[in-house]
């Protein structure tokens, strides 16, 4: 299991600051980065790190023009749905000016066992490519999932392979990455906010081989843990499927 560093942020807004300076630092040291491989930084999707995605946007940071873009997940709807983790990133997608190639979606276009078939390709050419798999974001929920990997039938289902299509309990189907394609990343960021989550955290912080999302990292060597106040907080409130 990998070494877990957490931090603690005393509120929401503070996270949300020290989210969107670490992607910043994230892209802007690509435009340094000389060679041919791509620097891939991996977006999650989830409320969670749609102010730091804002606040990026509005900064612009310099980049080189290999930096590119990919997904933790996504929900199987088209590519202009308000449910679509794609759609929400488009305004920092935009505001970087990014090149329709330096941006791996989820081809939601395409039935969903090719739409995952297609992704699960375009990741392995990244991985042969030489790319490096820098900052990944990647939410916890609070039934313990990530990306959208709910169950241990999923993790089962990952086995080989980069990406998969899922169903999910919300009776949405969805595409995720598996953890034989996190192990690949070398800056796995967890990044937590909002009540209802403090099973989940203790879980993955106790090293519960039940956690789903601990399970889904278990081939990085180390991942960080960002955690706001109310994130810890026990609440009474079932678990939902919601990042």
């Amino acid at each position: 299991m990998p070494k877990i560093d957490v931090r603690r942020f005393a509120t929401r807004t503070e996270l949300d600051g020290a989210l969107a300076d670490r992607l910043q630092q994230a892209i802007g040291a690509t435009a340094t980065e000389s060679g041919g491989a791509p620097a891939v930084i991996m977006l999650s999707g989830g409320h969670t790190p749609l102010p730091a995605y804002r606040e990026v946007a509005r900064r612009r940071p310099p980049h080189g023009d290999k930096l590119t873009i990919i997904y933790s997940d996504d929900r199987y709807v088209p590519a202009d749905s308000d449910a679509s983790n794609y759609h929400a990133t488009r305004p920092l997608i935009d505001a970087l000016g990014l090149l329709e190639s330096q941006v791996l979606r989820v081809r939601t276009e395409l039935p969903i066992e090719e739409a995952a078939s297609d992704y699960a390709s375009g990741l392995r050419t990244l991985l042969a490519s030489g790319a490096g798999i820098g900052l990944a974001l990647l939410g916890l929920g609070p039934d313990g999932h990530t990306a959208s990997l709910f169950n241990p039938e999923h993790l089962q289902q990952s086995r080989g392979r980069l990406a998969i299509a899922v169903q999910r309990p919300d009776g949405m189907r969805g595409i995720s990455v598996t953890p034989e394609f996190l192990a690949n990343v070398s800056e796995p960021l967890f990044v937590v906010a909002g009540s209802g989550k403090h099973d989940a955290i203790a879980a993955f912080i106790g090293q519960d081989p039940n956690s789903i999302a601990l399970r889904a990292v278990a081939g990085c060597h180390r991942v960080e843990l960002w955690i706001d106040q109310a994130a810890e907080e026990p609440s009474s409130n079932g678990p939902s499927a919601s990042q």
